[in-house]
């Protein structure tokens, strides 16, 4: 930031002061645009009714930023500089208030709109004392002693204004447009007949431009978790608008053959995406695929749910393992589920074929995948997050029996902002 040079002794210029004010504010300037960017905002001005209620609304204090020239016109002894552009700030302190009418005819309905703009303007006149060079005890008032009142500041506010539209059977009503130059904030809506605006007449317009979000609430990266266990929804935390989502699918159930051993079931599909465009407080759905479910009697072991977080994406289960009976004399191990709409899409390990010759049941896919049982035993249930569950073993011999298999895992969903 530009500063002024000073020294002891000489004579200060009217130019010392304004040049520091303008520095001061191109500096402040520069820091804007660096945090909010160079488009319109606004933060605060929160439009309530008011207490007791009647047909007035209470713009209460904040700020706009936009986009202005240094200065507009002469800013004291300092030219005006309409060329270079710069982010201004205007403040309100003080509330304001709009009265609104009610529509004369019966059944009709009005809309009004709010609407903001930066406002620059000098204000708060004085008749100042100015240096008689003839006299200095005796100073002049007013500029060459004319008694003229000067404006001591250059302000810089929130401009607000209500717009109504045009009364219409209620229903068909419909809000002004925004003018040029200015942003839409409110349109409060008015019935024959009604003698106070409550709250659920103002709404805020979509394309308002309010901050969406303070500082306070900002995350440095992907610095917190949401793990998600069982179906749910995911709603957006402030200051969040994108999310690193990692889907798994549920895992197949283990086969239960009637004579042979049973096959694994396949693991969940996986998918990995960042998620961008969200909005503070935006609810997502959340879906956890449960593992499959193993057979009762012979016959291959139910299929794993899939996993989605909301219509982004989403990673199938993976099939059971292969059982039935005697007609079926091989048992292949279930195929792995697939992620989908992901930047990384990956399918599910497939599960362990029977092996016959020795009585045992095929491992389920995936890491932590159910074990397939040695002989006469049922499969092991899956331990870890969308793996297949374990194929049942056999016994042994002229006679041989299979047994049921292992349950497989069930999804799960990852949520990192």
């Amino acid at each position: 930031m530009d500063r002024m040079i000073v020294y002891p002794g000489a004579i200060p210029l009217d130019t010392d002061i304004l040049q520091l004010n303008r520095n001061v504010m191109v500096g402040i300037a520069a820091l804007s645009e660096a945090v909010l960017g160079s488009s319109t905002i606004v933060d605060g001005l929160a439009c309530s009714p008011t207490v007791p209620a009647s047909l007035t609304v209470t713009i209460g204090p904040g700020s706009i930023t936009a986009v202005a020239p240094v200065d507009v016109t002469a800013y004291g002894s300092l030219a005006a500089d309409i060329a270079e552009q710069i982010v201004k700030t205007g403040i309100n302190l003080d509330p304001l208030s709009f009265t609104l009418s009610a529509p004369v005819s019966s059944g009709q309905s009005i809309c009004y709109l709010i609407e903001a703009a930066f406002s620059e303007a000098d204000s708060d006149p004085v008749v100042l004392p100015y240096v008689n060079a003839a006299n200095p005890a005796l100073p002049y008032t007013g500029p060459n002693n004319s008694g003229g009142a000067q404006n001591t500041q250059r302000l810089q506010r929130v401009q607000l204004q209500l717009k109504p539209g045009a009364a219409a059977p209620a229903g068909t009503q419909t809000a002004p447009p925004v003018d040029n130059g200015w942003v839409g904030l409110y349109v409060i809506t008015v019935n024959y007949g009604q003698t106070a605006i409550i709250s659920s007449d103002i709404t805020t317009l979509p394309q308002a431009p309010f901050l969406p979000f303070k500082l306070p609430a900002l995350r440095p990266g992907f610095a917190q978790m949401s793990v998600f266990e069982s179906s749910g929804a995911f709603i957006v935390p402030n200051g969040v608008n994108s999310v690193k989502v990692t889907v798994i699918g549920g895992g197949g159930g283990g086969g239960y053959h009637a004579t042979l051993p049973g096959a694994g079931g396949g693991a969940g599909g996986v998918a990995v995406s960042i998620i961008g465009g969200l909005a503070a407080g935006q609810s997502i759905p959340v879906t956890v695929g449960l593992g499959g479910v193993p057979s009762v009697s012979p016959g291959t072991g139910g299929a794993g749910g899939t996993s989605g977080f909301g219509s982004f994406i989403s990673a199938s289960g993976g099939a059971g393992g292969e059982g039935g009976t005697a007609s079926l004399f091989a048992t292949a191990g279930g195929p792995g589920g697939i992620g989908l709409g992901g930047q990384i899409n990956q399918a599910g390990a497939m599960g362990s074929d029977g092996i016959a010759v020795a009585s045992r049941g095929g491992d389920g896919g995936g890491a932590g995948h159910g074990r397939g049982a040695s002989g006469p035993l049922a499969g092991f249930a899956a331990s870890g997050f969308g793996g297949g569950g374990g194929g049942g073993g056999a016994s042994p011999g002229a006679n041989p029996a299979g047994s049921p298999g292992g349950a497989g895992a069930p999804g799960l969903v990852i949520v990192e902002y």
